[in-house]
């Protein structure tokens, strides 16, 4: 995409954030998740402090083009644990997700991490398979009653060293 910048998050991008989400989930995975499991996985966007020190306490980075948020990847840099990764829904299959997923891997490995997780929905799965990550489990999680499916998945990093 011509003009997208990764960045690292602000504070000020929390609600918009929150927005991108909630549209990623409800309408993004429409062609996974019926629409209860996307109700009951985001009803709304998240507005709660929770929401903000999820964002804030991880390594958060962000897509942006014209001032517009495209999409965002979080990090746990202590555990390698990839905790959201969500790409507006205009722009899913426009390279925005490998964008950010390549910063965030590099940062990883930076860190010295041999291993990444993440608990992938149906519709991140395949992209994750295709940047190497593999199943671990399926599993269902539960919100507000309804069980919606996902993958556990791991991407083992080999070191990479330089050449003499």
């Amino acid at each position: 995409m011509n003009g997208l910048i990764i960045r690292p998050y602000r504070p000020a991008d929390a609600i918009p954030l929150a927005t991108l989400y909630h549209r990623s989930v409800n309408e993004g995975a429409s062609r996974k998740y019926d629409a209860a499991q996307r109700a009951a996985w985001s009803p709304a966007p998240p507005t709660s402090e929770g929401w903000r020190a999820r964002v804030e306490e991880a390594e958060t980075i962000v897509a942006e083009q014209n001032g517009t948020l495209l999409g965002f990847m979080t990090l746990d840099i202590d555990s390698g644990f990839l905790d959201f990764a969500y790409v507006a829904p205009e722009a899913m299959g426009k390279g925005v997700a490998a964008a950010l997923y390549a910063v965030i891997e590099g940062r990883a490995r930076v860190k010295g991490h041999t291993v990444l997780e993440t608990e992938a929905s149906l519709l991140a799965e395949p992209f994750f398979r295709r940047h190497g990550w593999r199943v671990i489990q399926r599993q269902e999680v539960e919100r507000h009653g309804v069980k919606i499916p996902n993958a556990r998945m791991e991407k083992r990093l080999v070191r990479r060293f330089a050449a003499a």
